[in-house]
This record gives structure tokens, C-alpha cells and sequence, in this order.
């Protein structure tokens, strides 16, 4: 059974078409990515996840360990490299165990 793509209206106003039950706008997506600093290098559902967990800056990301992170869902292998570069880049590091 292909999927089937449907026209959707976002609260906003903004137009889009989804083939999956995710209800989040890209367009309203788009804007609401931040434009500096670590967050702006992740991906959607990363950047999504990590601010559901109140981890906003490097010195919060700071105090989790590499597996706290890793269980966020949202949070694939792929956005791991880019947290650790940002860590280091401030002389930070994942909490050890």
C-alpha cells in the first residue's frame, strides 16, 4: 500500500503535504531553527528533542552523559559527532559515568 501524501493546513496558516502521521510544519519548522549555535547544526528531530529536554545550551548538554542523549528520542548516531565538536569547542565534555 503506497503512501499516500495529503494536503495539510498548519494553526499558522502554512500549507503543506505529509505522507506520514508527523504533524510537525516545515515551513513553521524552518522558522523556528535557530540561526547560531550548536542547536542550528542538528537536525529537526534532534534539535527538537534535546530542547523537550530543557537542554538548551552546552553547559546543560554539559552535565548528561553520551547514553542519556543517545536514549532521547530524536537523537540518532549521526548527531552525536557534531554535540561532541561543540562540546570541545568550549573546552566541555560529555559527563563520564
Amino acid at each position: 500500500m503506497p503512501n499516500r501524501r495529503t494536503l495539510r493546513i498548519c494553526p499558522k496558516g502554512h500549507k503543506y503535504f505529509k505522507s506520514s502521521d508527523c504533524p510537525t510544519c516545515p515551513v513553521c519548522e524552518q522558522e523556528n531553527k535557530p540561526g547560531t549555535g550548536f542547536l542550528s547544526l542538528l537536525s529537526a528531530p534532534a534539535r527538537r528533542a534535546l530542547q523537550h529536554a530543557a537542554i538548551n545550551d552546552l553547559a546543560r548538554l554539559a552535565t548528561c552523559t553520551e547514553k542519556e542523549i543517545l536514549a532521547l528520542h530524536g537523537i540518532g548516531p549521526s548527531a552525536m559527532p557534531i554535540l561532541r565538536k561543540a562540546l570541545k569547542a568550549e573546552g566541555l565534555s560529555f559527563r563520564k559515568l
